[in-house]
């Protein structure tokens, strides 16, 4: 990877996801500064492969950002007119005049843009919106969501009032339609829910399950990026190349929809002394809260006990790992515990401060 002069970042992690495919961008309404945001991020999907609809009620706007623009009619004749733009550019506008003078509004938009959404077959869908996410009864951001879960919901005031309600029935209507997943946002936080870890609105899916699996080689780097992260934020002990090569040969990961990386570990076997240690072990932003940190060790720990092992540890020098791994059962030790040879070219200055954890596995 290094002869080749290529370096993993996590906007190319997300862009290679995108390449190849049509996104859609709902604006409800135009900017109160600019489209630069926009522009830019249309911009970059394009270089990078990826068409988008921008679809609004403003024509301005759409003849702003796209060298075409149509407007459903009653038949499917809007769908190849699309096509035809797509097909000489990346971006095409997708206008839908308000119905009436007394129809109008974010619930209103949202319903026809839901039906003609859905005539497309999008992969996915971006909604921008002023209130940048979805948030929970108390306010905060929720960055993940799944249809089961619309009871965590409030938009703006009371979850329960009729435009709220419409609005998260029409992204309902969006994900059992077929589009794979719908994304919330500000306009100036564009580009870093679609390209990074973190995000800055709400990711919504249909359905949410976690797959725990081992890592392939196309994950390696995802992976090795986390890893890099979590021992700059002093989770992880810093480990040289060959370390983090072993490591992820032993390392698995709990994928959200078998697509979105949440989370890794790695068990690393003392045979001679019928242990294992759990390594790297680190979870992305943007699933905190989600148990992706549990489903990790709780693997680890039904691997090792497979493997015969006595008992499986954990190093740390932060409070709040030490606290996460005692909440899984794990509890103090002393670093005699341990395997010896766990001890042999570790830092002198991180062992006066590493906290020890033991499972034992009878």
């Amino acid at each position: 990877m290094a002869e080749s002069g290529w370096t993993f970042s996590e906007r190319e992690f997300y862009l290679a996801e995108f390449r190849g495919r049509t996104l859609g961008i709902a604006l409800a309404k135009a900017p109160e500064d600019s489209l630069d945001r926009l522009a830019e991020v249309v911009a970059e999907l394009a270089k990078n492969g990826t068409r988008c609809v921008i679809v609004s009620p403003v024509r301005d706007l759409l003849e702003a950002v796209s060298p075409g623009v149509v407007s459903p009619g009653t038949d499917r004749d809007w769908v190849g007119g699309l096509w035809r733009i797509l097909r000489g550019s990346t971006v095409a506008g997708l206008w839908l005049p308000e119905a009436s003078p007394g129809d109008e509004g974010p619930a209103d938009f949202a319903s026809r843009c839901r039906s003609a959404l859905l005539e497309l077959r999008l992969a996915k869908v971006v909604w921008i919106d002023d209130r940048g996410s979805l948030q929970d009864a108390s306010g905060a951001r929720i960055s993940l969501l799944d249809l089961s879960e619309s009871e965590r919901v409030s938009v703006a005031g009371s979850p329960d009032s009729g435009p709220n309600r419409a609005f998260l029935g029409e992204i309902r209507h969006l994900l059992e339609g077929g589009v794979a997943s719908v994304n919330i946002c500000s306009l100036a936080g564009l580009s870093d829910e679609l390209f990074t870890y973190a995000g800055s609105g709400t990711l919504v899916t249909r359905e949410r399950y976690l797959e725990v699996r081992p890592l392939g080689i196309d994950d390696f780097d995802a992976a090795t990026d986390l890893i890099a992260r979590g021992v700059d934020e002093g989770y992880l002990a810093p480990r040289s190349e060959a370390e983090v090569e072993a490591a992820l040969g032993n390392a698995f990961g709990v994928f959200v929809e078998g697509r979105y990386l949440a989370g890794i570990a790695a068990l690393v076997a003392y045979e001679a002394d019928k242990a294992a240690e759990i390594v790297s072990l680190y979870t992305v932003t943007r699933f905190a809260g989600e148990g992706v940190g549990g489903h990790l060790v709780g693997s680890a720990v039904e691997q090792a006990r497979a493997a015969g092992f006595a008992q499986i540890f954990a190093c740390t020098t932060s409070s709040r790992v030490e606290k996460f791994f005692m909440r899984q059962g794990f509890s103090l030790a002393p670093g005699e515990d341990i395997p010896e040879s766990k001890w042999q070219g570790y830092p002198p200055e991180r062992r006066e401060r590493v906290h020890c954890l033991v499972c034992a596995l009878d």
